[in-house]
């Protein structure tokens, strides 16, 4: 039903909330109540002079009966009966839903808005429960610790007795060993209490330079002006430990050279012709694709090109560089699914693969994926380059004959069932358990 012959029921709404009644609006509006019947109905239009004094009699802004809900809130009801499995939802009525029952719609669409919060909360967690090394070391160092108290302890009570210099031996043993399980103890209570990028800063070094990229945008606004990385490092890196300042420099040193290759000005300029597309952005300045991706991942926030994400791994697969999208989630810790564009493009390097895909069990937006591998290093005589693979990922709107493919985040919170790729059960409902 089109928003505009609506009018009409918004009207009986806001005269059944003011607890008035049908004949009482009629004669307030200096119209009979039979046709008034019939406006209520949207039987019949309503505008001008007549809508004004109905407006009035109701103590309502004409615009509210005749616009109603919000596209916006129109938008996330559509989207909250799309994401629901077995949705039996009138799409076709969600116009005169909104507009008839507003407060119920939005504490709908905020429901919804909530559930995805909690859901991608929930996968982060359980990732890093599975998969934080912080959290593996302190539980192997407290597991270790229990099992030598426990082992000198029963040592001491067997029959028999013990002689006791072994006895002062093994009484210092479980002191000493009880004091390092209490200081792993509150180490571990401190980590787990510990909130937002708190966390993640007593965490390895890569989550420092995570959340130290994270909190500038991943866009260095100093190198693009020309300032070196050694008067930028102390300022981004000052509270960092040793290890994380090193690959803060690294990542700073590479940002600096792709500044230096590819202008800010002149890249934002170029945008218009290239949009979010690293092969037309690195021909035009004749760089190599991986280039582009990062220069166009570490744009700033209010770029022409919106929002774009990008993972880098090396040989290995393991991940260096992530910036995840709300659509495409990028796991901080553990193995990334296999079956991104990401790791196929290390068995075939200099060449483009570039996919559309969306996250499994997810009812997200589609996503374009370009990914390419590069050396790594320069090249010497017989000896083979090590290299590294970028993805770049940007929200894309595609059409119903395009191909999208499905992925997961990782194996332990994917969906997708019957995944040949599939290295762990799924902890997402059973997902996957028959191929175990």
């Amino acid at each position: 039903m089109a928003r505009d012959t609506l009018t009409g029921s918004r009207i009986r709404e806001r005269r059944i909330i003011l607890g008035m009644k049908q004949a009482d609006l009629a004669r307030e509006a200096d119209i009979s109540a039979s046709y008034l019947n019939l406006i209520e109905h949207n039987r019949r239009r309503i505008g001008g002079k007549l809508l004004l004094r109905i407006a009035g009699v109701l103590a309502v802004e004409p615009s509210i009966l005749t616009e109603g809900a919000e596209a916006a809130l129109i938008a996330s009801l559509r989207e909250a009966a799309g994401r629901a499995r077995d949705s039996s939802a009138e799409l076709d009525r969600v116009d005169e839903f909104a507009g008839r029952f507003p407060g119920w719609a939005r504490l709908l669409a905020e429901n919804r808005a909530r559930i995805d919060t909690l859901e991608r909360t929930v996968e982060t967690l359980t990732d890093r429960l599975a998969h934080d090394p912080h959290l593996a070391d302190s539980l192997h160092e407290i597991l270790s610790t229990v099992t030598a108290i426990r082992s000198a302890a029963s040592i001491l009570v067997e029959p028999g007795g013990v002689d006791p210099d072994w006895q002062r031996r093994f009484h210092r043993n479980i002191h000493e060993d009880s004091a390092r399980l209490a200081d792993s103890s509150r180490s571990l209570a401190a980590y787990l209490e510990a909130e937002g990028q708190a966390a993640a800063g007593r965490g390895t070094p890569q989550e420092e330079v995570d959340a130290v990229l994270e909190a500038q945008a991943y866009h260095i606004a100093a190198l693009d002006a020309g300032e070196s990385v050694a008067a930028v490092l102390p300022v981004l890196g000052g509270d960092l430990t040793p290890m994380a300042r090193a690959l803060l420099a690294r990542v700073l040193g590479r940002y600096a050279e792709d500044a230096a290759r590819m202008p800010l000005d002149a890249v934002l300029g170029a945008l218009d012709r290239t949009g979010a597309d690293p092969l037309k952005l690195s021909r035009a300045f004749g760089t190599d694709p991986a280039c582009a991706m990062r220069r166009l991942a570490t744009l700033p926030p209010d770029a022409p090109c919106g929002a774009v994400g990008l993972a880098i791994c090396d040989a290995s697969g393991a991940l260096t560089f992530r910036k995840p999208l709300p659509d495409f989630p990028i796991p901080r810790f553990g193995a990334d699914c296999p079956l991104w564009p990401l790791f196929p493009a290390l068995s075939r390097p200099m060449t483009v693969l570039v996919r559309l895909l969306r996250s499994a069990g997810r009812q997200t937006g589609t996503v374009r994926a370009f990914a390419v591998a590069h050396p790594a290093t320069l090249p010497e005589a017989n000896r083979e380059p090590v290299y590294e693979a970028h993805m770049m990922i940007a929200p894309v709107r595609h059409g119903p004959e395009d191909t999208v493919e499905e992925v997961g985040v990782t194996c332990r919170i994917c969906p997708r069932a019957g995944c040949p790729a599939r290295r762990e059960p799924s902890l997402m409902g059973g997902a996957g358990q028959e191929e175990f």
